[in-house]
């Protein structure tokens, strides 16, 4: 099960700076489900109420396509008397995301047939793009792999030396070119050399890039093809990064990189509080893609794998330890 192997730890933090996004999505919640006998003793849940949760789920930024979707599944069964009070409400509304959020939670798995595993990283400017592979070579170096990071922003000098940083940190071995070279030519060479050194993975970092910018994706584009030209089959792995904060418009560039680049796998960053997390159960009903890690602090033990359950009992507040 995705996440199984994160222990609480990781979880607990989440949760803990998802609390913001809780209050906002179940702030009133928790007094239906906490305090609704004292507030609600003896009454039906209503239209009102109903209408009150809509306005919730959207304002927490869970999109009014998925919103309108999981309203009209709760009032169906409103409607057929299936739920009696706000406790079964909060708990019909849990199933519902984990429905929408459970088929994503697909860890990434290195296949050890491919040598090198190709990761290549992607996403626009600011999305912590350059720290998650850091935090990424070092969950697969702890793993045991031997992996090459290939420094393929050219344009922003300090994205090779944050890259550097984290190699160090690390043990992977990185692969850089001087500023403003060609970044097709940088993930070539580097592609080349971790094929004949026997390396097991090789994450190939990209410069940021507004998905709007035609001329830039069109680059990703040329970049992915001259990693074909080493290896057919590769890259492996195509991972986005998105910053959680940009909400809407995170799926948004997720559409216009998936449609460039054939995405495989995302990497959803910044759920630190700031973030209202419903961005997430947006992109999981829209796009199906699976989400392969969360980040939620600068550390690297502020990276793990994408738990549904652990996420949407973050989001509601629900869930073990919750009184």
């Amino acid at each position: 099960m995705a996440g199984s192997n994160e222990g609480t730890g990781f979880f607990g933090r989440m949760r803990e700076k998802l609390a913001q996004s809780a209050a906002r999505l179940a702030g009133d919640f928790t007094s239906l489900a906490g305090d609704f006998t004292s507030l609600f003793r003896g009454r039906k849940i209503d239209a009102e109420l109903l209408d009150d949760l809509e306005a919730r789920l959207i304002g927490a930024d869970v999109g009014i396509e998925a919103t309108s979707a999981i309203l009209e599944n709760l009032r169906a069964s409103v409607a057929r008397r299936e739920l009696a009070d706000a406790e079964a409400l909060m708990a019909a509304l849990r199933a519902q995301l984990l429905a929408i959020v459970r088929p994503v939670a697909v860890p990434l798995v290195v296949d050890r047939k491919r040598r090198p595993y190709v990761i290549m990283v992607v996403g626009v400017n600011g999305s912590g793009k350059t720290t998650s592979i850091g935090k990424l070579a070092m969950r697969l170096t702890r793993a045991g792999n031997k992996v090459m990071l290939a420094a393929g922003d050219t344009f922003r000098a300090a994205a090779a030396e944050q890259l550097d940083i984290w190699a160090q940190r690390s043990g992977a071995e990185i692969v850089q070119q001087a500023s403003g070279a060609d970044p097709g030519a940088v993930i070539f060479d580097s592609l080349r050399s971790a094929q004949a050194r026997g390396f097991d993975v090789l994450i190939a970092d990209t410069a940021g890039r507004l998905h709007s910018q035609s001329h830039l994706m069109e680059e990703l584009k040329k970049i992915r093809r001259v990693i074909q030209r080493v290896d057919a089959a590769a890259p492996d792995e195509v991972l986005l990064v998105l910053d959680a904060n940009q909400g809407q418009n995170a799926l948004a560039q997720a559409k216009q990189f998936h449609a460039a680049v054939g995405v495989t796998g995302l990497v959803l960053t910044k759920l630190d509080g700031t973030a209202r997390g419903g961005i997430v159960i947006a992109i999981a009903r829209s796009l199906k893609l699976p989400i392969r890690f969360i980040g939620i602090g600068e550390t690297a033990m502020d990276f793990g794998e994408f738990s549904a359950e652990a996420f949407v009992d973050a989001l509601l507040g629900t869930g073990p330890g919750v009184k």
